[in-house]
């Protein structure tokens, strides 16, 4: 045999045990791959985007399954567990998530609503249960008292109506 095709030998098994002692380093460098388990219990925590009020760990579809394959690459590649949720409320809205975020303005606009609704229903009650005063509303008055009541400008005609009114009866 000849020398160069000892020499030629030679380097190729010196690549193939370097090639296999580096890439086996690579690989247990990974870590273990994330279990279902790791994947479901986020997955639990997030909704599909696109089938309505379903739990991604539970979807049947082929969009959740890839969703749930991306969760396990995020776990892989060492993501956390916010940055996961954080990942999927960027692409897909807030609306994936199965806790709101909390925000004071979530909270607060019901309750002043509310408040304020209350309010007003209390002061449309006040107002249309308030007695009228009988003698006022016969004679044609407002029903305000008299110091928020406004003359009522009466012309001749309405004097001489109200006299026969009057002897009518």
């Amino acid at each position: 045999m000849s020398k160069n095709f000892l020499h030629k030998a030679q380097n190729t098994l010196l690549i193939a045990a370097l090639l296999a002692l580096f890439g086996t380093l690579t690989v247990s460098a990974q870590g273990p791959a994330p279990t279902d388990d790791e994947v479901n219990a986020i997955a639990k925590q997030l909704f599909c985007p696109v089938c309505e009020s379903t739990p991604l760990d539970v979807c049947p579809t082929e969009a959740c399954r890839q969703w749930r394959e991306l969760i396990r690459e995020m776990l892989a590649d060492g993501k956390s567990e916010a940055e996961i949720k954080q990942y999927f409320v960027e692409h897909f809205g807030a609306q994936v998530l199965n806790e709101p975020p909390n925000k004071f303005a979530s909270y607060a606009v019901p309750v002043a609503a509310f408040l304020i609704g209350a309010f007003l229903l209390f002061r449309g009650f006040q107002m249309w249960l308030k007695p009228v005063k009988a003698d006022t509303a016969l004679e044609g008055g407002s029903g305000l008292p008299e110091s928020e009541a406004k003359p009522i400008p009466q012309d001749d005609y309405i004097a001489r109506l109200e006299e026969e009114v009057k002897k009518q009866k």
